[in-house]
């Protein structure tokens, strides 16, 4: 089974899931995994998408042929190796230019890899000040999961690290 990963843009409107699974399925492929967002009336994706090797190249085609959107198509081998350790992590502190960069530089500074970011602004309770929460994923070591939490919180006084898992 050949992987297809597809990121996009496109003008928000209705149907757009519609338009990609139906093409997905038209190639007798299967939508694997997906991170799918509206941002300032831009729909915006990355999808993986399973797909047989005889039909790789036909839907690869026509996803780059669907008219209005902005298409990147990688063809992926399915990584068969085992994650190192897991950890999940919440992250929430008042925001500011940058944050992101440290937080990374920190994650890959310990040894860790950086899989999954989701992050949103928020007004805080009480006060209005704008906060940054995100949700981390990260594989790294497990004996670096305790420096690497450290080095996070070491990063500002108003950052707090909450580990999901």
């Amino acid at each position: 089974m050949n992987h297809l990963i597809i990121s996009f843009t496109t003008h928000d409107r209705t149907g757009i899931v519609k338009v990609l699974s139906d093409l997905i399925s038209k190639h007798n492929a299967n939508w694997q995994k997906s991170s799918l967002h509206h941002m300032s009336g831009i729909f915006a994706g990355v999808v993986e998408i399973a797909v047989a090797a005889e039909n790789a190249q036909a839907l690869s085609d026509d996803l780059a042929a669907l008219p209005d959107f902005k298409m990147h198509i990688e063809h992926a081998a399915q990584n068969k190796t085992a994650p190192e350790t897991l950890l999940i992590l919440e992250l929430t502190a008042n925001d500011r230019s940058g944050i992101v960069k440290e937080i990374s530089s920190a994650i890959h500074h310990q040894g860790g890899n950086l899989l999954k970011l989701v992050s949103t602004q928020e007004s805080a309770p009480h006060s209005g000040h704008v906060l940054f929460k995100a949700k981390v994923t990260i594989s790294t070591e497990k004996n670096s999961i305790n420096d690497m939490i450290a080095a996070l919180e070491n990063l500002a006084d108003d950052l707090m690290v909450d580990i999901s898992r």
